[in-house]
């Protein structure tokens, strides 16, 4: 799957077609929605381990923080603060990477598009050469 992320065309190589385009933009949604689902569970269960948070109470939490909003309720262990910090910190990270994730075959598709070789390039280039 991540070959299938990561697997762009070259300048040199046409665009990708209408129907490959939405498959790799796709692809890159539902990694990013696993990255979400797993950060989520290890946000969640983080605040029940360490704060005793109702589940409930520990997704509110944890999609907060993962928003980038904040949390919902002070910590009030050691354990718990220093979790706090950590997810958020990661939280941050997270964020620029799902950004980037579902970003990418977007931008690249119209840097594509704007790098393409045309004809008209290619009959200047010709009429430079002779």
């Amino acid at each position: 799957m991540i070959r299938h992320v990561f697997n762009y065309e070259s300048r040199s190589e046409p665009l990708l077609s209408r129907n490959g385009f939405a498959r790799r933009l796709g692809i890159n949604l539902l990694a990013a929605f696993v990255l979400i689902a797993i950060s989520l569970l290890a946000g969640m269960a983080g605040y029940h381990h360490f704060e005793s948070m109702a589940w409930i109470d520990a997704f509110a939490n944890a999609s907060m923080i993962l928003s980038g909003m904040g949390p919902l309720q002070p910590m009030e262990t050691w354990g718990g603060k220093c979790f706090a910090g950590w997810y958020a910190l990661y939280s941050g990270l997270a964020l620029i990477l799902i950004s980037g994730l579902i970003l990418a075959p977007i931008l690249h598709r119209l840097m594509h598009r704007f790098h393409l070789d045309t004809e008209d390039d290619e009959e200047a280039e010709e009429r430079g050469s002779k």
